[in-house]
């Protein structure tokens, strides 16, 4: 009997036959049933307070069957409320009940009293079912506890419960915050090999944990699955896919999800579909293709925020086009946007790449911007200030921006000083740096090597710690300290995505015109490494009054 008028028909007909409470319940709890097969709690709740106001009392049974009807329709409260009323009828919940309430506090946010109940279930063996395992993982991936969403993951399979799509797409977007792409991958597997197809939210959540982690070819697997299965993307989908590929990279790429967001009938490019394509540009150095990016934002009917005129400043900056930066920068102005720190930022580091004599353009523009960050900028440039007066302003300003670009503003500010040649500021900037603990690390001694490491500088920043490094080894000679066998540099991996050559290859340039004995090591990448021998003979070759007074 499936249809609820039906069963209620029936139900009236038999309570009227039967008078024996222990026999009219066994008639509602039919009944409760069927309105549990049909997903109906509303008629399962009315008949519950029809079975009350008869004067039956409930039976386990009862509860179970109404509980497990309201987590179904998804409504964990009414199951909670449900739940704690089986004490004023004596009824005491069974193992069955107990683990779908597992479930019911976990949905009703009820998180400590779900997860104690869980810790019962497993010293007890209750029976759980997928559903509630995939609240127990959304828990445990709400709170940030990605191991324990494995842990709940492994327990599952351990216990026989088959994971069903909603398990796996639970595990998929926590491993996707978690920044785990490559558990997501794994769980992507054995959801395949298990014979399960993906399901629109599958492939949204194995995108995100792919884009989120840059895991670009991954990604675009994924995405071109989509494609042929007919699958849609939107809007927020396909913004993440072009913000990965702006971060690593992938212009070819871009364009081509670009042109299929155009062609989608469901959603159309937003400020933030056309900032990532600019961005992406920008760092590129292809100046034309931005600017036409930004003339579609225009058409489109959107204006340029702050991260878009940081990013094509960035872009006029590679291309040497001040007047451009200087427009881009009055733009700013004129849309009444407050510069910040990384607007700031990206203004002093196109100043270390434009000829010196276009830098006044940008230190007016500057000093409209950060007062603080003007003024060190004025004082760098300036020949005639007196002694300790620039390291005390620079002070001032790293102590009013954000942590997060104070690093990016000491590097800029010392590729300036090497740009312009002024190496008594650089090693004062540097030293600051040191002192505020913006730089770290960057000399390390053991009895058998020193060290030094300049993974995380700038090239001025670098040839600036290098020269320090030579000073204190001369000095450290002068003392009578006595070198290890082996003395390396450390500039890193590779190069830099958007860049054209790496710091290794820019420092291996300079030590060469330095006639210095280091030598790239083919065993690892990115040291240059020399010998006690060949580095005391060096330095002691090389003495120079404008070094040692460095």
């Amino acid at each position: 009997m499936e249809n609820p008028e039906t069963a209620l028909l029936a139900l009236k007909f038999f309570l009227n036959k039967l008078k024996k409470p222990t026999k009219q319940v066994i008639l509602y709890n039919v009944t409760m049933k069927v309105f549990r097969k049909c997903r109906n709690f509303d008629k399962a709740e009315i008949l519950f307070e029809e079975m009350i106001r008869a004067g039956v009392k409930p039976d386990n049974i009862t509860f179970t069957t109404i509980i497990s009807c309201a987590r179904m329709c998804n409504l964990p409260n009414k199951a909670v409320e449900l739940f704690e009323k089986m004490k004023d009828f004596e009824c005491k919940p069974d193992d069955v009940t107990y683990s779908a309430m597992i479930d019911a506090y976990g949905r009703a946010g009820n998180v400590d009293l779900a997860l104690s109940l869980y810790d019962r279930a497993r010293t007890e063996k209750w029976r759980i079912d997928a559903v509630t395992f995939a609240t127990l993982i959304k828990i445990y991936g709400k709170s940030g506890n990605f191991d324990g969403v494995l842990n709940v993951y492994e327990e599952m399979k351990a216990l026989g419960v088959k994971p069903n799509l909603v398990v796996y797409n639970t595990l998929l977007d926590a491993m996707g915050r978690a920044k785990r792409p490559w558990q997501a991958k794994s769980i992507y597997k054995d959801m395949i090999n298990n014979g399960l197809e993906p399901s629109s939210s599958t492939y949204a959540a194995i995108l995100r944990a792919y884009c989120r982690s840059r895991y670009g070819e991954d990604a675009l697997i994924i995405y071109r699955e989509m494609k042929a299965k007919g699958v849609g993307l939107n809007v927020i989908l396909y913004n993440s896919m072009l913000a990965m590929c702006a971060d690593i990279g992938y212009i070819d790429q871009s364009v081509e999800i670009y042109d299929d967001m155009k062609r989608s009938k469901d959603c159309k490019p937003d400020s933030w579909t056309y900032s990532s394509l600019i961005t992406m540009y920008s760092c590129s150095g292809k100046v034309m293709e931005a600017e036409n990016v930004l003339n579609e934002m225009l058409e489109a009917g959107f204006e340029p925020n702050i991260f878009v005129l940081t990013s094509l400043i960035q872009c006029y900056g590679k291309a040497n086009r001040t007047d451009d930066v200087v427009k881009s920068f009055n733009r700013l102005q004129e849309l009444g946007i407050t510069p910040d720190d990384r607007f700031c930022g990206c203004l002093l580091n196109v100043m270390t790449q434009i000829p010196k004599e276009e830098l006044g353009k940008l230190v007016e523009c500057i000093q409209q911007a950060n007062t603080k960050l003007g003024y060190v900028v004025t004082l760098l440039m300036e020949k005639d200030i007196a002694d300790g007066v620039f390291k005390e302003k620079a002070n001032e300003l790293f102590g009013t921006i954000s942590k997060e670009v104070r690093k990016a503003y000491c590097n800029c500010l010392i590729d300036l000083c090497v740009n312009l040649n002024l190496l008594d500021k650089a090693c004062e900037l540097l030293d600051l740096g040191l002192t505020l603990g913006i730089y770290t690390d960057i000399q390390s001694k053991s009895p058998n090597q020193w060290s030094l490491q300049l993974k995380s500088l700038s090239l001025g920043a670098a040839i600036t710690a290098l020269h320090v490094w030579m000073n204190d080894l001369s000095k450290a000679l002068e003392n009578g300290e006595e070198l290890p066998p082996l003395l390396g540099i450390n500039t890193g991996h590779g190069k830099h995505k958007y860049s054209e050559k790496g710091l290794a290859s820019v420092l291996e340039s300079h030590l060469k015109e330095m006639n210095s004995p280091f030598h790239d090591d083919p065993d690892k990448v990115g040291w240059f490494l020399t010998t006690k021998v060949a580095a005391k003979s060096w330095l002691e070759s090389r003495k120079s009054p404008e070094l040692v007074a460095a």
